[in-house]
């Protein structure tokens, strides 16, 4: 043999050898290890950890809780298009590879080489699988040698559809978010069927990087990945030039707030998960529990949309504090400098009050640079409600100059205009007075700012919208809803009161003499409050006031009590005021209805007591009817009278309530088919300011929300009880033409009687 052709011969040998040796070597090792490789169980019983639920009682998502977020959907729920985009991201040849696509790794190889390290992947869905499920995310040619003899026995045992169905349920893809089902509620607030084309390619391009290309936090970067995916989607003829240009142009709203729903119950959703949490503390956050609270979600969009407004209203009432705070603008070259979208991270939206930084300001125009690179101008209507901090003599840390931090709102019009954050905080709590269930509630203006519930941890005086329960206690002593009482100042000594001289007033200072019980209330007179209370004595009330549900020791035994200075939540409140409405009897608020296992399975349900229970009755329903009629007198022509006036019924009850220099306002009524109670107050207790009453600051929320959800609920009344008799009354002024007894002391005609007598005290 010629030298010349051993020569060539020889390294062809070698190279041979070497490769029969490599492929032998490959052969062991894969006779050793592929019987040894874990089992695939955990694949084919497929359990992901799925997080806790919250439902309105007409199943909407209210929210959920859990390390992962996911929403499991089978591969037939899937779009077709959302299939194609994860292709074209992700493996292409993903139907024709056996789980290891050779050519991939080929041109990753290549690459790698030419780079002198190992940068590129050519990880097929198959291998994520086997990754997501088995190994760690560690770069190591061992760690993809495992990877790959699992995902051929994956192919081996599982088809492409389940293991497609795997990976679009399992893969991370930011915010916490795991599976496509999942990503698309959290970023657009949608089901997978409602995505366009635009927001599948945005998911499509999340596994790759989620954090890189995370729409949220990295916008730009998001836009071109999903570039990529929508040109690899064109490429590959899974979309049209056409679609593919109008996907292009579309303008992605991306969910910023992503923990929240669409519907804004927060703190029903915390109350839900604390319930479901010490119900099944072991696994609460990853099985897949299902809770479904009372609330209704039409009705909780109404209370909270009036909270909002009472509280906005209130806070305009009392004119522009200034500047939220100032950062330095120093360091920013232009008014699309990425800068000034840092300076924001600290500034978080409050729903649609907005913050923004003050590019330019003076008396006529300023412009703002807002989240999300927008520069927008207020000027004209825009800019009167903080017109004062606009001009020069403003104090320097509360003018609106460069550099301020203002919130920002779009009016009706879409137009721009200054806002705040307001400082007070309000309370709404509706339930149904049949049976307690909670139908809407919200605990505060904001919480993600204030997570405090108002409704059930707020201890606060309830002023004179107690006086119901002082007038109920003094029906069941023996008056009537036609006892004349004196209004007129009344004043005690500190041998009577234990402490210092006590001169109570009447809210505006004025007195009107004898008047009647009916009439009294209505006006909510102090001093006829306080003499019905002296008469039938405190400790007796003390105690009577138990059978609504108050703790008598936040309620101390003397006359102050009947101006509501003891101690109340909303909650108490709507429990108390719903045993007027339903006829005397008490029932207990409840949130949660049941909860559910992940296959629907009920776990637990509440056992809700219903009116109509003689085992429940709390007062004589004689004494329930007097107090609905004396109610309603308050919403026709006493200090409610705006909301019959407004909402054009005659079936509302309820009363107002102002405590002592104006630091919590109230009002608590009812129809017979909702009770609602509403609160506004500061955190820490100080006057609201002059004018702000319970009929100022409370009631118009409890009308809009009313206004809302009694919109096609005809009027109804509590049936008359046996033993009530009518007596004509011609000179009841505004109250009615007849007035109603307790047959046992009805006069033969009503007649001008006495005043009650200070001096009688009986005893308790």
């Amino acid at each position: 043999m010629p030298t010349a052709i051993r020569w060539l011969i020889y390294p062809i040998v070698a190279v041979l050898g070497f490769a029969a040796i490599a492929i032998a070597m490959v052969v062991v090792v894969f006779s050793l290890t592929y019987p040894n490789l874990p089992s695939l169980e955990i694949l084919t019983d497929y359990r992901p950890k799925i997080p806790l639920r919250i439902f309105t009682a007409d199943g909407y998502l209210l929210g959920e809780f859990g390390e992962e977020r996911r929403a499991v959907v089978s591969i037939h729920e899937v779009p077709a298009i959302m299939k194609q985009a994860i292709l074209a991201a992700e493996d292409e040849r993903f139907y024709q590879h056996g789980g290891v696509d050779t050519m991939g790794v080929l041109r990753a190889l290549h690459a790698n080489l030419l780079s002198g390290g190992k940068r590129q992947g050519a990880s097929t869905i198959t291998q994520q699988v086997a990754k997501n499920f088995f190994l760690s995310s560690e770069k190591t040619y061992t760690r993809k040698f495992y990877e790959a003899l699992l995902s051929l026995k994956i192919e081996h045992n599982l088809s492409k559809d389940q293991i497609f169905e795997l990976y679009i349920n399992q893969i991370f893809l930011g915010q916490r978010a795991y599976g496509f089902a999942a990503a698309a509620q959290i970023y657009f607030g949608k089901p997978l069927t409602e995505l366009t084309l635009a927001e599948t390619a945005m998911l499509a391009g999340l596994p790759k990087a989620p954090s890189a290309y995370n729409p949220v936090v990295n916008p730009k970067r998001a836009r071109i990945r999903q570039q990529y995916v929508l040109h690899r989607m064109r490429e590959l003829g899974f979309i049209s030039e056409a679609q593919h240009e109008a996907a292009l142009e579309q303008a992605l709203i991306i969910r910023r707030d992503v923990t929240g729903t669409p519907i804004h119950a927060e703190f029903v959703t915390e109350m839900a998960r604390q319930i479901a949490a010490e119900r099944f503390p072991d696994d609460v956050y990853t099985r897949g529990l299902r809770v479904y609270t009372t609330i209704v979600k039409d009705d909780q969009d109404a209370a909270h949309a009036s909270v909002r407004r009472g509280v906005l209203d209130y806070d305009r009432r009392h004119g522009y504090r200034g500047a939220e705070a100032y950062v330095d603008l120093g360091e920013t070259k232009s008014e699309q400098d990425e800068a000034l979208e840092e300076l924001l991270l600290d500034f978080q939206d409050a729903e649609d009050l907005q913050p923004a930084i003050v590019l330019q300001a003076d008396t006529k125009k300023i412009r703002a640079y807002r989240r999300g690179g927008e520069v927008i101008t207020i000027s004209g209507d825009g800019l009167k409600f903080a017109a004062p901090m606009i001009e020069d003599k403003a104090p320097p840390n509360k003018r609106i100059r460069r550099g301020a931090i203002i919130r920002v709102q779009a009016d009706e019009k879409n137009n721009w205009r200054i806002v705040q954050m307001p400082e007070v905080e309000a309370a709404f709590l509706a339930a149904d007075p049949r049976d307690g269930a909670v139908r809407a509630l919200v605990g505060g203006f904001d919480f993600n700012r204030n997570k405090f519930n108002h409704v059930t941890q707020a201890w606060r005086q309830p002023g004179s919208s107690f006086k119901a329960f002082i007038y109920s206690a003094a029906l069941e002593r023996g008056f009537t809803p036609a006892s004349i009482i004196n209004d007129e100042p009344i004043s005690f000594p500190s041998t009577v009161t234990g402490s210092q001289a006590w001169e109570p007033k009447n809210y505006d200072g004025k007195y009107e003499g004898p008047m009647r019980m009916r009439t009294a209330l209505a006006k909510s007179k102090n001093m006829v409050s306080i003499r019905l209370l002296q008469a039938s004595g405190v400790r007796f009330v003390q105690d009577y006031i138990t059978r609504f549900g108050f703790e008598a020791s936040r309620h101390p035994p003397y006359l102050t009590m009947a101006l509501g200075a003891g101690s109340v939540t909303p909650w108490e409140m709507v429990a108390a005021y719903a045993v007027f409405a339903n006829g005397g009897y008490r029932i207990r608020p409840y949130i949660v209805r049941e909860i559910q296992d992940d296959k629907k399975q009920v776990l637990a349900r509440a056992e809700p007591v219903t009116a109509g229970d003689d085992h429940l009755r709390a007062i004589d329903p004689r004494n329930a009817y007097l107090m609905d009629s004396m109610l309603r007198d308050v919403t026709i022509y006493g200090t409610a009278a705006r909301a019959s006036a407004t909402l054009k019924r005659r079936d509302l009850a309820g009363k107002t309530g102002t405590t002592n220099e104006h630091v919590d306002a109230w009002f608590c009524g009812y129809q017979q088919t909702v009770v609602g109670c509403s609160w506004i107050g500061f955190d820490q207790p100080r006057n609201l300011g002059k004018g702000e009453t319970g009929g100022t600051a409370a009631l118009p929320t409890w009308i809009a929300f009313m206004a809302k959800v009694l919109k096609d609920v005809p009027e109804s009344f509590l049936p008359a009880p046996e033993g009530l008799v009518t007596v004509p009354d011609s000179s009841s002024g505004n109250g009615p033409a007849e007035e109603l007894f307790y047959r046992e002391n009805a006069p033969a005609a009503l007649e001008p009687e006495p005043p009650l007598d200070d001096s009688i005290k009986p005893e308790d």
